[in-house]
């Protein structure tokens, strides 16, 4: 018997039956409710209380908490990224099946997307730490929109389409990059590491080797496999790799390249 609900917008959902729990019960699974929740209570802190309560006061240094935090950051970036890793070595990059037929692959796949889904939340902290630390500009537009629309994204796909393998290809590769980058933040929380530092850039540089690389793999797999994402994920995810590329594009261009042409200049006049 099909365990999967398929509606006629192609759209798939949990379902409770005998053999697997009902997502549905998952913590801030139930409704949309809470995840909003705590969405617009970063909005509110980030954008408007953080900034005013800070105002007054000297920057927090926080740096044993910061490296506790990168730390379990790097842990739970490793465990994401060996369990996708196994599934796609044993079941191949692109899948063309509908894994969520196999009762296994379907509780494998889906703790795995949940555990991103909850490692999504946790990173909301990354920017509670930027305003705390009063680094106001690295709390841009691209840094909160891209940790707000991965936390919704995420809780979508975990809801409604868990039979696609791209949440689990996508969250693979984003994690391997995450284990880089939260190496680099842990580091960075001690000024006396600062010169080793240098390969800061080359981070921005994976990531937008990422994103081209998750909208090539969405592209083909959509056109192999036999459950087929929905048209909403189908608009969301394309979209926004494709703004990410363009957002991370140009904080690149902006951080580095403009930088080393000031830097040039500087060195001329001089």
């Amino acid at each position: 018997m099909d365990i999967l609900n398929i509606t006629q917008a192609n759209t798939s959902e949990w379902q409770p039956d005998s053999k697997n729990v009902d997502i549905n019960e998952w913590f801030l699974m139930g409704s949309p409710v809470p995840v909003l929740s705590i969405m617009a209570a970063y909005w509110l802190f980030v954008i408007k209380v953080g900034p005013s309560l800070m105002s007054k006061r000297s920057p927090l240094t926080l740096r044993n908490t910061m490296a506790a935090y990168n730390f379990g950051q790097i842990i739970l970036a490793v465990t994401l990224f060996s369990k996708g890793a196994t599934f796609m070595w044993n079941n191949g990059f692109i899948q063309t099946e509908c894994i969520m037929e196999n009762i296994e692959l379907k509780n494998y796949v889906t703790n795995g997307v949940y555990l991103y889904f909850i490692t999504k939340i946790t990173e909301l902290s990354d920017t509670i730490f930027f305003i705390l630390r009063k680094k106001y500009n690295q709390a841009s537009f691209l840094h909160i929109y891209h940790h707000s629309i991965t936390v919704i994204t995420t809780w979508i796909a975990l809801k409604y389409e868990p039979n696609t393998n791209t949440a689990m290809f996508v969250g693979t590769l984003n994690s391997f990059v995450h284990i880089i980058m939260y190496t680099y933040y842990a580091l960075s929380a001690y000024p006396q590491l600062t010169k080793y530092l240098w390969w800061k850039k080359y981070i921005t540089k994976l990531q937008l080797v990422q994103f081209a690389v998750m909208l090539v793999h969405l592209l083909i797999e959509y056109n192999v496999t036999k459950c087929k994402p929905s048209y909403i994920i189908m608009s969301i995810i394309p979209f926004n790799l494709v703004f990410f590329l363009y957002l991370f594009s140009d904080f690149y261009s902006k951080t580095y390249k403009e930088t080393n042409v000031a830097n040039r200049k500087t060195k001329h006049v001089d």
